[in-house]
Protein backbone atom coordinates (compact mmCIF):
# COMPACT_ATOMS: atom_id res chain seq x y z
CA UNK A 1 0.00 0.00 0.00
CA UNK A 2 1.45 3.20 -1.11
CA UNK A 3 1.67 6.01 2.14
CA UNK A 4 0.06 9.19 0.95
CA UNK A 5 2.02 12.31 0.54
CA UNK A 6 2.93 14.42 3.38
CA UNK A 7 2.26 17.62 3.47
CA UNK A 8 4.78 20.16 4.88
CA UNK A 9 5.18 22.94 1.83
CA UNK A 10 2.84 25.80 4.16
CA UNK A 11 0.46 26.47 6.20
CA UNK A 12 -2.04 26.97 3.69
CA UNK A 13 -2.56 23.13 2.17
CA UNK A 14 -5.62 21.90 3.17
CA UNK A 15 -9.00 24.09 3.83
CA UNK A 16 -10.24 25.59 6.87
CA UNK A 17 -10.54 24.30 10.84
CA UNK A 18 -13.97 22.19 10.87
CA UNK A 19 -15.47 24.76 12.96
CA UNK A 20 -15.61 27.54 10.00
CA UNK A 21 -16.83 24.76 7.73
CA UNK A 22 -19.56 23.86 9.96
CA UNK A 23 -21.00 27.43 10.50
CA UNK A 24 -20.62 28.23 6.71
CA UNK A 25 -22.95 25.20 6.05
CA UNK A 26 -25.61 26.28 9.18
CA UNK A 27 -25.80 29.80 7.52
CA UNK A 28 -25.54 29.50 3.86
CA UNK A 29 -29.21 30.16 3.34
CA UNK A 30 -29.12 33.29 5.40
CA UNK A 31 -30.03 36.42 3.77
CA UNK A 32 -27.10 38.53 4.89
CA UNK A 33 -26.56 42.30 3.36
CA UNK A 34 -23.25 42.88 1.72
CA UNK A 35 -19.57 44.18 1.67
CA UNK A 36 -19.38 43.66 5.97
CA UNK A 37 -22.40 45.11 6.87
CA UNK A 38 -23.44 41.66 7.95
CA UNK A 39 -24.02 40.67 11.99
CA UNK A 40 -21.46 38.10 11.66
CA UNK A 41 -18.75 40.86 10.50
CA UNK A 42 -20.27 43.32 13.51
CA UNK A 43 -19.84 40.05 16.14
CA UNK A 44 -16.25 39.06 14.47
CA UNK A 45 -15.28 43.54 14.57
CA UNK A 46 -16.36 43.36 18.68
CA UNK A 47 -14.50 40.16 19.51
CA UNK A 48 -11.59 41.26 17.87
CA UNK A 49 -11.70 44.53 19.77
CA UNK A 50 -12.31 42.61 23.03
CA UNK A 51 -9.19 40.50 22.51
CA UNK A 52 -7.14 43.61 21.59
CA UNK A 53 -7.99 45.30 24.54
CA UNK A 54 -9.18 48.30 21.98
CA UNK A 55 -12.76 49.11 22.35
CA UNK A 56 -12.49 51.90 19.59
CA UNK A 57 -10.77 50.23 17.21
CA UNK A 58 -11.73 50.47 13.72
CA UNK A 59 -12.03 46.61 11.99
CA UNK A 60 -11.87 45.83 8.17
CA UNK A 61 -11.82 42.25 6.75
CA UNK A 62 -10.08 41.47 3.05
CA UNK A 63 -9.12 38.54 1.56
CA UNK A 64 -5.50 37.75 1.06
CA UNK A 65 -2.32 39.07 2.87
CA UNK A 66 -0.55 41.00 0.08
CA UNK A 67 -3.55 42.42 -1.04
CA UNK A 68 -3.74 43.82 2.57
CA UNK A 69 -0.03 44.87 2.57
CA UNK A 70 -0.71 46.89 -0.75
CA UNK A 71 -4.06 48.15 0.67
CA UNK A 72 -2.66 49.23 4.05
CA UNK A 73 0.41 50.48 3.01
CA UNK A 74 -0.88 52.87 0.30
CA UNK A 75 -3.60 53.94 2.42
CA UNK A 76 -1.12 54.96 5.17
CA UNK A 77 1.53 56.55 2.98
CA UNK A 78 1.62 59.56 0.52
CA UNK A 79 2.67 59.72 -2.48
CA UNK A 80 6.17 60.59 -2.11
CA UNK A 81 6.62 58.50 0.62
CA UNK A 82 7.93 55.10 1.19
CA UNK A 83 7.90 52.27 3.92
CA UNK A 84 11.44 50.64 5.67
CA UNK A 85 11.78 47.04 6.04
CA UNK A 86 13.67 44.06 6.93
CA UNK A 87 15.49 42.71 3.57
CA UNK A 88 13.94 39.78 4.08
CA UNK A 89 10.53 41.03 4.61
CA UNK A 90 7.91 39.87 2.51
CA UNK A 91 7.27 43.07 0.94
CA UNK A 92 10.50 43.20 0.01
CA UNK A 93 11.13 40.01 -1.53
CA UNK A 94 8.10 38.02 -1.62
CA UNK A 95 4.48 40.47 -3.07
CA UNK A 96 6.63 40.96 -6.79
CA UNK A 97 6.94 44.98 -6.48
CA UNK A 98 3.35 45.38 -5.11
CA UNK A 99 4.22 48.32 -2.90
CA UNK A 100 6.88 49.45 -5.59
CA UNK A 101 3.64 49.41 -8.06
CA UNK A 102 1.89 52.12 -6.02
CA UNK A 103 5.06 54.21 -6.46
CA UNK A 104 6.04 53.62 -3.11
CA UNK A 105 9.77 53.22 -2.27
CA UNK A 106 10.61 49.79 0.23
CA UNK A 107 13.53 50.93 2.07
CA UNK A 108 15.27 47.89 3.13
CA UNK A 109 17.43 47.72 5.85
CA UNK A 110 19.39 44.77 7.70
CA UNK A 111 17.71 41.87 9.51
CA UNK A 112 18.89 39.71 12.44
CA UNK A 113 16.92 36.60 12.93
CA UNK A 114 14.45 38.11 10.04
CA UNK A 115 14.04 41.24 12.46
CA UNK A 116 14.08 44.68 12.13
CA UNK A 117 16.65 46.57 14.99
CA UNK A 118 15.69 50.09 16.47
CA UNK A 119 19.28 51.13 15.96
CA UNK A 120 19.18 50.49 12.50
CA UNK A 121 15.58 52.23 11.93
CA UNK A 122 16.90 55.37 13.66
CA UNK A 123 19.88 55.84 11.46
CA UNK A 124 17.73 55.20 8.29
CA UNK A 125 15.45 58.16 9.65
CA UNK A 126 18.77 60.18 10.83
CA UNK A 127 20.52 59.95 7.51
CA UNK A 128 17.41 61.22 5.52
CA UNK A 129 16.84 64.14 7.55
CA UNK A 130 20.48 65.39 7.60
CA UNK A 131 20.72 64.53 3.86
CA UNK A 132 20.87 67.92 1.85
CA UNK A 133 18.48 66.85 -0.84
CA UNK A 134 15.87 64.85 0.83
CA UNK A 135 12.99 67.09 -0.79
CA UNK A 136 14.03 65.59 -4.06
CA UNK A 137 14.30 62.41 -2.18
CA UNK A 138 11.27 59.82 -1.14
CA UNK A 139 10.74 60.41 2.48
CA UNK A 140 10.64 56.80 4.96
CA UNK A 141 7.32 57.31 6.71
CA UNK A 142 6.42 54.22 7.94
CA UNK A 143 8.08 50.67 9.20
CA UNK A 144 6.68 47.25 8.16
CA UNK A 145 7.11 44.25 10.15
CA UNK A 146 5.78 41.11 10.70
CA UNK A 147 4.84 38.93 13.76
CA UNK A 148 6.11 35.90 13.15
CA UNK A 149 8.78 36.96 10.65
CA UNK A 150 9.68 35.39 7.51
CA UNK A 151 12.07 33.25 9.33
CA UNK A 152 9.34 32.43 12.23
CA UNK A 153 11.53 33.99 14.80
CA UNK A 154 9.33 36.61 17.24
CA UNK A 155 9.94 40.02 18.58
CA UNK A 156 9.60 40.33 22.29
CA UNK A 157 7.60 42.94 23.61
CA UNK A 158 11.04 45.31 24.45
CA UNK A 159 11.80 44.88 20.89
CA UNK A 160 8.33 45.83 19.58
CA UNK A 161 8.21 48.91 21.93
CA UNK A 162 11.93 50.21 20.66
CA UNK A 163 11.19 49.82 17.63
CA UNK A 164 7.80 51.64 17.31
CA UNK A 165 9.12 54.30 19.61
CA UNK A 166 11.69 55.25 17.16
CA UNK A 167 9.12 55.47 14.39
CA UNK A 168 6.89 57.54 16.50
CA UNK A 169 9.45 59.95 17.41
CA UNK A 170 10.52 60.79 13.77
CA UNK A 171 6.99 61.09 13.37
CA UNK A 172 6.50 57.70 11.40
CA UNK A 173 3.93 55.33 11.62
CA UNK A 174 4.31 51.23 12.22
CA UNK A 175 2.75 48.37 10.47
CA UNK A 176 2.58 44.84 11.64
CA UNK A 177 1.84 42.66 9.31
CA UNK A 178 0.04 39.51 10.99
CA UNK A 179 -0.42 36.26 8.17
CA UNK A 180 0.89 33.87 10.91
CA UNK A 181 -0.27 35.40 13.60
CA UNK A 182 -1.98 33.23 15.31
CA UNK A 183 1.59 30.92 15.39
CA UNK A 184 3.22 34.42 17.09
CA UNK A 185 0.78 34.59 20.04
CA UNK A 186 0.58 30.54 20.25
CA UNK A 187 4.07 30.31 20.74
CA UNK A 188 5.35 29.37 24.19
CA UNK A 189 8.79 31.81 24.00
CA UNK A 190 6.90 35.04 23.73
CA UNK A 191 5.63 37.93 26.10
CA UNK A 192 3.84 39.56 23.61
CA UNK A 193 0.30 39.57 23.16
CA UNK A 194 -2.41 40.91 21.07
CA UNK A 195 -2.87 43.75 23.16
CA UNK A 196 0.25 44.48 23.48
CA UNK A 197 0.67 44.80 19.48
CA UNK A 198 -2.59 47.38 19.30
CA UNK A 199 -1.33 49.64 22.02
CA UNK A 200 2.41 49.70 20.38
CA UNK A 201 1.64 49.33 16.54
CA UNK A 202 -0.39 52.34 14.49
CA UNK A 203 -1.94 49.14 12.24
CA UNK A 204 -1.76 45.74 12.41
CA UNK A 205 -3.61 42.54 10.58
CA UNK A 206 -4.43 39.35 12.41
CA UNK A 207 -4.08 36.53 9.64
CA UNK A 208 -6.74 33.95 8.38
CA UNK A 209 -5.58 32.66 5.08
CA UNK A 210 -2.37 30.74 7.12
CA UNK A 211 -4.12 30.54 10.66
CA UNK A 212 -7.01 28.18 9.81
CA UNK A 213 -9.52 30.20 7.36
CA UNK A 214 -10.14 29.61 4.18
CA UNK A 215 -9.09 32.78 3.45
CA UNK A 216 -9.13 36.26 4.62
CA UNK A 217 -7.28 38.74 6.93
CA UNK A 218 -8.47 41.18 9.31
CA UNK A 219 -7.03 44.65 9.45
CA UNK A 220 -7.34 46.31 12.64
CA UNK A 221 -6.28 50.22 12.97
CA UNK A 222 -6.21 50.80 17.23
CA UNK A 223 -7.10 54.10 16.47
CA UNK A 224 -9.88 55.51 14.03
CA UNK A 225 -9.77 57.53 11.48
CA UNK A 226 -5.81 56.82 11.09
CA UNK A 227 -6.87 56.23 7.37
CA UNK A 228 -9.75 58.41 6.86
CA UNK A 229 -12.54 56.99 4.35
CA UNK A 230 -10.23 53.40 4.38
CA UNK A 231 -13.57 52.02 3.60
CA UNK A 232 -13.59 53.64 0.03
CA UNK A 233 -9.71 53.21 -0.72
CA UNK A 234 -10.85 48.90 -0.31
CA UNK A 235 -13.48 49.56 -2.78
CA UNK A 236 -10.84 51.42 -5.43
CA UNK A 237 -8.30 48.94 -4.77
CA UNK A 238 -10.63 45.62 -5.19
CA UNK A 239 -10.15 44.55 -2.28
CA UNK A 240 -14.12 44.74 -0.88
CA UNK A 241 -15.76 41.66 -0.93
CA UNK A 242 -19.08 42.03 -2.18
CA UNK A 243 -20.13 38.74 0.33
CA UNK A 244 -18.65 40.34 3.43
CA UNK A 245 -20.43 38.24 5.54
CA UNK A 246 -18.23 34.91 4.85
CA UNK A 247 -15.09 36.46 5.83
CA UNK A 248 -17.07 38.13 8.90
CA UNK A 249 -18.35 34.23 9.54
CA UNK A 250 -14.96 32.96 9.28
CA UNK A 251 -13.15 35.36 12.25
CA UNK A 252 -16.03 35.00 13.50
CA UNK A 253 -15.67 31.75 14.54
CA UNK A 254 -11.24 32.00 14.96
CA UNK A 255 -12.38 34.42 17.41
CA UNK A 256 -14.93 32.89 19.66
CA UNK A 257 -13.26 30.34 22.49
CA UNK A 258 -9.73 31.82 21.69
CA UNK A 259 -9.79 29.09 18.78
CA UNK A 260 -7.62 31.54 16.85
CA UNK A 261 -4.41 31.31 19.61
CA UNK A 262 -5.26 26.92 20.37
CA UNK A 263 -5.02 26.30 16.47
CA UNK A 264 -1.95 28.36 16.05
CA UNK A 265 -0.58 26.30 19.84
CA UNK A 266 -1.21 23.55 18.73
CA UNK A 267 1.07 23.93 15.46
CA UNK A 268 3.67 25.33 17.53
CA UNK A 269 3.83 22.07 19.40
CA UNK A 270 3.98 20.25 16.64
CA UNK A 271 6.88 22.20 14.96
CA UNK A 272 8.61 21.97 18.51
CA UNK A 273 8.08 17.93 18.34
CA UNK A 274 10.01 18.04 14.50
CA UNK A 275 12.64 20.79 15.74
CA UNK A 276 13.49 18.21 18.71
CA UNK A 277 13.53 15.15 16.53
CA UNK A 278 15.88 17.15 13.35
CA UNK A 279 18.19 18.00 16.11
CA UNK A 280 18.41 14.55 17.67
CA UNK A 281 19.10 13.02 14.38
CA UNK A 282 21.66 15.34 13.98
CA UNK A 283 20.22 17.80 11.01
CA UNK A 284 21.75 21.79 11.56
CA UNK A 285 18.52 24.09 11.71
CA UNK A 286 18.55 27.30 10.61
CA UNK A 287 16.93 30.72 12.15
CA UNK A 288 15.69 30.60 15.57
CA UNK A 289 12.42 30.05 14.61
CA UNK A 290 10.21 29.51 17.84
CA UNK A 291 7.20 29.20 15.68
CA UNK A 292 5.63 26.91 12.97
CA UNK A 293 8.00 27.31 10.48
CA UNK A 294 11.36 24.98 10.73
CA UNK A 295 14.60 25.35 8.41
CA UNK A 296 16.76 22.77 8.16
CA UNK A 297 19.69 22.01 5.85
CA UNK A 298 19.55 18.78 3.65
CA UNK A 299 22.54 17.37 1.33
CA UNK A 300 21.04 17.71 -1.90
CA UNK A 301 20.42 13.49 -2.53
CA UNK A 302 18.61 13.89 0.49
CA UNK A 303 16.44 16.84 -0.37
CA UNK A 304 15.78 15.01 -4.03
CA UNK A 305 14.94 11.70 -2.31
CA UNK A 306 12.13 13.52 0.21
CA UNK A 307 10.55 15.24 -2.08
CA UNK A 308 9.33 12.48 -4.08
CA UNK A 309 7.54 11.69 -0.92
CA UNK A 310 6.88 15.16 1.23
CA UNK A 311 5.57 18.19 -0.22
CA UNK A 312 8.59 20.57 0.98
CA UNK A 313 9.38 25.02 0.49
CA UNK A 314 12.43 25.31 -0.88
CA UNK A 315 14.27 28.49 0.75
CA UNK A 316 17.49 28.87 -0.89
CA UNK A 317 20.51 27.18 -1.98
CA UNK A 318 24.07 27.75 0.38
CA UNK A 319 26.46 26.06 -1.45
CA UNK A 320 26.62 23.46 -4.36
CA UNK A 321 25.60 20.20 -2.34
CA UNK A 322 23.22 21.57 0.07
CA UNK A 323 19.48 23.41 -0.05
CA UNK A 324 17.55 24.28 2.74
CA UNK A 325 13.69 23.74 2.99
CA UNK A 326 11.26 25.15 5.02
CA UNK A 327 9.19 22.59 7.35
CA UNK A 328 5.38 24.52 7.91
CA UNK A 329 2.78 22.91 10.77
CA UNK A 330 -0.77 24.03 10.40
CA UNK A 331 -3.80 23.64 12.49
CA UNK A 332 -4.37 20.36 10.39
CA UNK A 333 -0.52 18.41 11.00
CA UNK A 334 -1.14 15.72 13.15
CA UNK A 335 1.02 13.53 15.36
CA UNK A 336 1.34 11.12 13.07
CA UNK A 337 2.48 13.24 10.30
CA UNK A 338 5.02 14.43 12.31
CA UNK A 339 6.04 11.11 12.91
CA UNK A 340 6.10 10.00 9.18
CA UNK A 341 8.47 12.58 8.25
CA UNK A 342 10.56 11.97 11.16
CA UNK A 343 10.71 8.42 9.87
CA UNK A 344 11.74 9.16 6.25
CA UNK A 345 14.48 11.55 7.25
Amino acid sequence: MTMARLEFASDYMEGCIPEILTRLTETNLEKSSGYGSDEHTARAAELIREACDAPDAEVHLLAGGTQTNRTVIGAMLKPWEGVIAAQTGHISVHEAGAIESLGHKVFELPQRDGKLRARDVEAAFHKYIVDGNRDHMPAPALVYISHPTETGTLYTRAELEAVTGVAHRYGARVFLDGARLAYGLGATKTDLTLADIARTCDAFYIGGTKCGALFGEAVVFPTPNICPRFFTWMKQQGALLAKGRITGLQFETLMEENRYVEYGAKAVRLAEKLREGLKEKGYQLLFNSTTNQTFVKLSDDKYQTLSEKVGLSFWEKPDDNHTIVRLATSWATTEEDVDALLALL
